[in-house]
């Protein structure tokens, strides 16, 4: 098997994810949707050469002991590539996914404005929520570059495995990697605050002691950015009290009213000329009536409500919003804007011009539409996150970088 052909395919096919296994043609992810590329079934032994390749001597120690490893690799004059190598039916199976070595712009990304204003937070807990493939880390190493090139900080990120690889330019940048430069999340942000961070990256918070580990860190003055893996805003500030023991669930509600500067979730929504995807972005901000509202559980599944209405003074909206906002600027149909926001029924009868229940919610919108730059996000594509520090070993198709 030439894995460097099938790489070099899977790039000029505008893939984010490749996906190999034995018996099967390799099969590449396109705008969300598979297709099998034009190259021959690689054998077991095929992929165990292949894997054999990619996996230095530690690596491969770890793997044949617990039977699936997350890494990353360069390839010369390709690209970066993140990588998880896993055993099924007995046989190696590898999913990989592209990472561009130039970091996006958030212009790039067609974030809304709001999203850079956020990165210049002074302190507080940033959130980039979604599901796999939704472009959480994309926008988080854009905020990342946008600091580095516009203001001096020493930003520090602990990441499983390292994904875009920033360079240094006014800022001061640690990449550290999981089980390479820090046992696990937790030890790398344990002794973080003594290396003089103004911003600390988490590349995933996944359980009560990172998560108790984050807010502390924000508690002491430093901005901290982290994504989850959750839907919208409220399924966000509900995970992460679930965390916790409910004997510790009125603290910790404390701590994210006091620490929580916003919550950023995305989907990414093909495009209607078919150019790729792009992000419908649910943005809160921590306002004194957004505290106030994680204060109280009886209230946190309302804070939809506090979001529709601030769009105009802070510049929060909610999915429902944006997926108008991009269908009335002819970026997506009508039909995958259904889809893709929270109250589709309630969309319908807007775009029927019936009045409904929501007719409140759209205001802000459609009164930041009749103001084309203090209202909608601004439209473009969404690169695939990915990618990590590559280990050593490596044959002569592979680089560190």
């Amino acid at each position: 098997m030439n894995i460097r052909s099938v790489l070099e395919k899977m790039i000029a096919a505008r893939a984010s994810d490749l996906h190999l296994k034995a018996g099967t043609p390799p099969v590449v992810r396109v705008d969300g949707v598979l297709y099998t590329l034009d190259e021959p079934a690689p054998t077991s032994q095929e992929l165990r050469d292949v894997c054999q390749q990619m996996l230095n001597e530690e690596q491969r120690a770890h793997f044949a002991t617990h039977h699936e490893i997350d890494f990353a690799f360069g390839v010369a004059g390709l690209a970066r590539f993140r990588a998880n190598i896993f055993m099924q039916r007995g046989t190696p199976a590898v999913a990989l996914r592209h990472v561009p070595v130039e970091v996006p712009t958030l212009d790039d990304l067609g974030l809304p404005p709001t999203i850079r204003d956020l990165a210049f937070s002074p302190r507080g807990l940033i959130l980039v929520t979604g599901r796999t493939g939704s472009g959480k880390s994309t926008t988080l190493a854009a905020m990342i570059d946008t600091i580095n090139r516009t203001t001096t900080r020493n930003v520090i990120t602990v990441e499983d495995p390292i994904e875009f690889l920033h360079r240094d330019r006014l800022s001061f940048i640690h990449q550290r990697e999981v089980g390479l430069d820090t046992a696990s999340f937790q030890d790398g942000l344990r002794y973080v605050l003594r290396q003089d961070p103004d911003i600390i990256l988490v590349g995933e918070i996944r359980n009560y002691e990172t998560m108790s580990t984050a807010l502390m860190a924000a508690d002491t003055g430093h901005v901290v950015m982290s994504t989850l893996h959750t839907t919208d805003v409220v399924q966000s500030i509900q995970r992460i009290i679930s965390f916790y023991p409910p004997h510790q669930h009125d603290e910790v509600r404390m701590a994210l009213a006091a620490n929580l500067r916003a919550v950023i979730s995305q989907r990414l929504i093909p495009r209607k000329d078919g150019a790729g995807r792009i992000p419908a972005v649910e943005v809160m901000v921590s306002t004194p009536t957004v505290r106030e509202y994680i204060l109280d559980p009886e209230r946190i599944p309302f804070l939809h409500t506090l979001i529709s209405e601030g769009v105009t003074q802070y510049g929060m909206q909610t999915f429902d919003q944006s997926v108008l906002a991009l269908l009335r600027e002819g970026l997506i149909t009508e039909e995958d804007a259904l889809k893709n926001c929270n109250n589709p029924n309630e969309l319908s009868l807007k775009l029927k011009g019936i009045a409904g229940t929501s007719d409140r919610t759209w205001q802000p919108i459609e009164a930041a539409e009749s103001e084309p730059e203090t209202g909608a996000p601004a439209a473009g594509s969404n690169p695939s996150p990915g990618g990590g520090a590559p280990g050593s070993s490596r044959p002569d198709w592979m680089s560190r970088e």
